[in-house]
């Protein structure tokens, strides 16, 4: 790779105004100078690259050699255009600067935009020739724009007077559709003298321009194979992360079409047990009305029913509760015999209650009751016919109905 100092001069003159050049000269050559640069600070870390304008006020540098493209590309923007372009004092300015390097062992070397009338004749200009080429000095000359007044001849002297080895170039470039850039990306100026860096920045260059130069990734494989190699090796990789992205993509989605589906057939599980439970309870529920039902209507069945219907149904569950109770069915038995003692003495206390000297030896020997009394002798004749009714009623009712 080569090492070199290079002080690029830009026409700003006037003339740079014209639109023969896409959009215009001046914008066309401020893309060639950027690609320029960006190519010679790219073939090698060391590289140095000015910038300096030769028309307007006079020659003005707008950065020395410097390896910061950044520094380097900012200097182009706001430049005024105006004046006439002054190419002696331009490339003196230059081989000055390039004079002050600070790393001695670069090789120097001028590139020159000339777009304009060029005003100095052949001698003038093969005297400032000899002179950079005794300071080992390379000169490339991009002449685009204006060609009358023997511009081209003059052109050709001066890279005639400066040329050593053939490491100066100058390159005519008509005006047209291409851009300054694009006609300048197969040129020497960036392809250098054949050295490999300077091939990889043309590359570059042509990859920033548009792509026009054919190649996968803008590089030429036999300019710089190894370059060449990483990219293809780096597009495959990204190629096979990509594939991976997606088919991981597709898995994840894959399984969570899996986990919905699971995760609705669990949901209607439990929802089924829900409505199960749902229905036990609601079962359960009834099932507890209905005795609740079944308990009231036989309280109310009781309540309306005779009071010798549920003395039978007392006696019944009485006696079945006798059943499974010797000391209960006991007590029953001698309450029964209990009632019926009761009920033969009732005939023989209404005997006593119809015999009237007994009821009226009771009176008189009560104190204060006198059994002559009218009134006492009314009730008791009432006693005793009542007495008598009943014990009529008692006589004639059917034997059947007394045995039930």
């Amino acid at each position: 790779m080569v090492l070199e100092a290079t002080m690029i001069c830009i026409d700003n003159s006037e003339w740079m105004r014209n639109g023969d050049y896409s959009p215009t000269r001046f914008q066309a050559q401020a893309d060639a100078v950027n690609l320029i640069c960006g190519a010679k600070t790219q073939s090698n870390p060391e590289n140095t690259v000015g910038v300096l304008t030769m028309a307007g006020k006079g020659v003005r540098v707008l950065v020395t050699p410097t390896s910061d493209l950044g520094k380097i590309l900012a200097c182009m923007h706001g430049l005024e255009v105006g004046g006439e372009m002054n190419l002696a004092a331009g490339i003196q300015v230059a081989q000055l600067a390039l004079k002050h390097r600070q790393n001695k062992k670069q090789q120097q070397r001028i590139i020159v935009f000339a777009g304009s009338p060029v005003k100095y004749d052949k001698k003038a200009l093969e005297m400032i020739g000899r002179k950079l080429k005794k300071n080992s000095v390379a000169l490339d000359i991009v002449d685009f724009g204006e060609d009358d007044d023997g511009k081209p001849e003059k052109l050709e002297a001066l890279l005639g007077a400066v040329n050593n080895n053939d490491s100066s170039h100058i390159v005519h470039v008509p005006s047209g559709p291409n851009a300054l850039s694009d006609v300048l990306i197969s040129t020497p100026i960036f392809t250098g003298d054949g050295e490999g860096g300077s091939g990889f920045a043309a590359a570059a260059a042509a990859a920033a321009a548009g792509g026009v130069s054919g190649f996968d990734f803008g590089v030429d494989p036999n300019l710089d194979p190894e370059l060449a190699l990483a990219l293809r090796v780096s597009m495959e990789e990204e190629r096979a992360r990509q594939e991976a992205a997606a088919k991981k993509a597709a898995e994840e989605a894959s399984r969570q079409e899996k986990g919905g589906e699971q995760q609705s057939s669990s949901q209607d599980a439990t929802m089924t047990e829900h409505a199960n439970v749902a229905a036990s309870d609601a079962d359960k529920k009834s099932d507890l009305m209905d005795d609740e039902n079944a308990l009231l209507q036989q309280a109310l069945a009781m309540s309306m029913d005779d009071p010798a219907t549920s003395l039978a149904m007392r006696d019944t569950d009485m006696s079945e509760a006798a059943a499974d109770d010797q000391d209960l069915a006991l007590a029953l038995q001698l309450s029964v015999q209990d009632t019926g003692k009761d009920s033969t003495s009732q005939p023989d206390m209404s005997k006593l209650l119809t015999d009237q000297s007994f009821v009226s030896s009771i009176l008189a020997s009560l104190p204060g009751v006198d059994p002559n009394d009218p009134s006492v002798k009314d009730l008791l004749a009432s006693m005793q016919n009542e007495s008598e009714s009943q014990q009529k009623k008692n006589e004639d009712k059917p034997p059947n109905e007394e045995d039930k």
